[in-house]
């Protein structure tokens, strides 16, 4: 899309993590931020269903939407070749916020957590991306497909090993970008999120792995149950589904502990 600008900002401090103006260094993650179409995402009366419901983004406005950025240590040898994988991590609902100071939530949970530990960082290959969603919206499909494109412009990206994965409300979020572009992920793992079922003819073909615990309060199991049915109704076999057993919403910690995952994942071209 024309008229997209991608912008740093310099001179302010987010935690400890200065916001860069040139390209962040290998194995490092850093806070870069874009102007692009706004999103008109809402979460209208908190209803799970509502989450998953895609709206369009409107093209007469913009704004600012910030991210962490990690590039991986080896990403020069991977650039040289075919490209490092991409990762995109969408965050849940208590993590949203409006200005830089907000920006370190999106570090609260998952691999953009994980990546500030040097033994995690120096097997993750990944280039990584972590949006942050505004306050009272919910994760636009249309914005994030625009952030993918201004990346992979910007960086040498492996197009055949794009992967997405969120929690709570980014698992909604992962389910809808699926949706939206189902020709652009490898695999997917969705956790305690939900999706249409009427979705499941479009990404029955994706390799996802969905989690999701069974005494989930804030996000009921259905919402899971009834999209990975719908997919192996329409014959998808490369959904798996793994149910914590007596777990509450937090499916997400032992899910991103686990290499099993990964290994799993990055498995996948497209």
């Amino acid at each position: 899309m024309s008229g997209i600008t991608l912008l740093t900002v310099a001179g302010l401090t987010v935690a400890d993590d200065a916001v860069q103006i040139e390209t962040p260094a290998p194995g490092k993650q850093v806070v870069q931020q874009i102007e692009l179409p706004a999103s008109t995402s809402t979460w209208v009366g908190g209803v799970n269903r509502d989450l998953s419901t895609p709206r369009p983004v409107d093209e007469t406005k913009t704004e600012t939407v910030r991210y962490y950025l990690y590039l991986p240590a080896n990403y020069e040898e991977s650039a040289a070749k075919n490209g490092a994988p991409l990762f995109l991590f969408l965050h849940g609902a208590g993590e949203r916020g409006d200005n830089l100071d907000d920006v370190r939530k999106v570090k609260v949970h998952g691999p953009p957590k994980l990546i500030e530990n040097p033994e995690f960082a120096k097997h993750w290959n990944c280039i990584t991306i972590s949006p942050q969603c505004k306050k009272g919206y919910c994760w636009s499909p249309k914005q994030l497909m625009l952030l993918l494109d201004s990346i992979e412009k910007q960086f040498k990206v492996d197009k055949a090993r794009v992967y997405i994965s969120g929690l709570s409300m980014g698992g909604y979020g992962t389910w809808m970008c699926l949706n939206e572009a189902p020709q652009r992920f490898a695999a997917a793992a969705p956790i305690c999120g939900g999706a249409m079922p009427e979705w499941a003819k479009t990404i029955k073909d994706i390799p996802i792995w969905n989690f999701h615990g069974d005494k989930d309060i804030a996000v009921k199991i259905d919402f899971s149950r009834q999209i990975v049915d719908a997919i192996r109704a329409e014959g998808g076999k490369q959904t798996l589904f793994t149910v914590y057993i007596g777990g509450g919403h937090d499916a997400w910690t032992q899910t991103y502990a686990n290499q099993l995952l990964y290994d799993w994942m990055f498995s996948f071209p497209r």
